[in-house]
């Protein structure tokens, strides 16, 4: 669920036409991520007042643009309560292409699993060492066999990953793949590098990390 959302009007003063005229833009922040829109409508800087956000005076000019900003923050709210409704998180670009009727493409998990090992197979030698490539290759196998096992199917988009798939996942490594727990927690740790890239690239909202926790436990070797 989302924790802040906020709209603000304003002129950028950087593009102003030749008549003198800025075009009035709207930004969408949604926990602290940004979107912005252009709201097809220019004015004299002179005449915007920023504190309001809209358009200075009474004149019919004034009040035609007013109306106007007024219904496109009201679109805004509409579909910000729609997207509440039906997704349990939304972000500042999905609910500007909602406003815009442009699709967001769907990022699934396996290629972007992929792309990372395959980026990591290229350092190695260099930031990686073979066996942390072995370690991911591993780990992607066995995320690809626990969306079979669990969802019947061979891919995932990563909106839909949330804090019951972790747990899920966990469960199946240690019951299904009999992985004993500090060798669960490793390939947990490898998918969370992922989770994390997602993350950092804006394509999740929410870490679907928050509240797992897990300890390695100390093995105890026989003294030779």
């Amino acid at each position: 669920m989302n924790k802040t959302f906020n709209l603000l009007f304003f002129i950028k003063k950087n593009k102003i036409r030749t008549n003198g005229t800025a075009p009035i833009y709207l930004r969408i922040t949604i926990d602290g991520k940004a979107a912005e829109i252009a709201a097809k409508r220019y004015i004299d800087p002179k005449k915007w007042d920023n504190k309001s956000q809209k358009a200075i005076g009474n004149s019919q000019e004034a009040k035609t643009l007013n109306s106007y900003l007024k219904n496109l923050e009201q679109q805004v709210y509409d579909f910000h309560y729609l997207m509440l409704k039906e997704e349990d998180f939304i972000t500042a670009d999905s609910l500007k292409s909602k406003l815009l009727g442009t699709d967001i493409s769907t990022r699934m998990l396996i290629p972007i699993f992929q792309d990372h090992n395959d980026k990591v197979e290229a350092l190695v030698g260099q930031d990686f060492a073979p066996g942390t490539l072995e370690r991911y290759k591993t780990s992607l196998k066995h995320t690809q066999e626990f969306l079979i096992w669990k969802y019947k199917t061979s891919d995932i988009d990563i909106t839909k990953i949330d804090h019951a798939f972790i747990m899920d996942y966990d469960f199946w490594l240690r019951s299904v793949r009999k992985c004993a727990n500090n060798t669960a927690i490793k390939y947990i740790k490898n998918f969370k590098k992922i989770i994390r890239l997602c993350m950092a690239n804006g394509w999740l909202a929410k870490d679907p990390f928050l509240g797992y926790k897990a300890k390695l436990k100390v093995v105890e070797r026989p003294v030779s």
